[in-house]
């Protein structure tokens, strides 16, 4: 059987290299999100950096994240006075992003609407905006 926490803790590795591959940023695993509340689980090292991520690493079929995972992140930005970024992966599957679409068209009326986007659109996205 696999341990889940093994598998999360593998994937957000993978996205900590991924950022260092594709963005040049060094980014490391929190390891405090299993000892307090609201912490995200990729800490980056730049002072530029207005994210605070939530990675999901989930066996089976889908294609979209689940409602609680999203709260899940959102949370945790209120909390860092960040934006909040959802990356998961199902089985099988390509690496997804989700972020707020108000952050992406620099317009607060779509606040609550969220895009979901590849792995190269969200790292467009943020070389844009750094």
């Amino acid at each position: 059987m696999v341990n889940s926490r093994n598998k999360g803790a593998g994937f957000e590795r993978e996205v900590c290299r991924a950022l260092e591959l594709d963005l040049g940023i060094k980014a490391k695993r929190d390891i405090e999100q299993y000892r307090a509340a609201d912490h995200g689980d990729i800490i980056v090292d730049d002072d530029k950096w207005s994210y605070v991520i939530e990675c999901k690493r989930y066996a089976g079929k889908g294609h979209t994240y689940k409602t609680e995972w999203w709260e899940q992140v959102e949370k945790s930005a209120r909390h860092a006075s960040k934006e909040p970024v959802l990356i998961y992966k199902f089985d099988r599957q390509p690496i997804t992003v989700v972020m707020r679409l108000a952050y992406v068209m620099k317009d607060n009326a779509l606040h609550e609407e969220k895009i979901r986007m590849s792995w190269d659109a969200f790292t467009y996205i943020v070389r844009e905006n750094m």
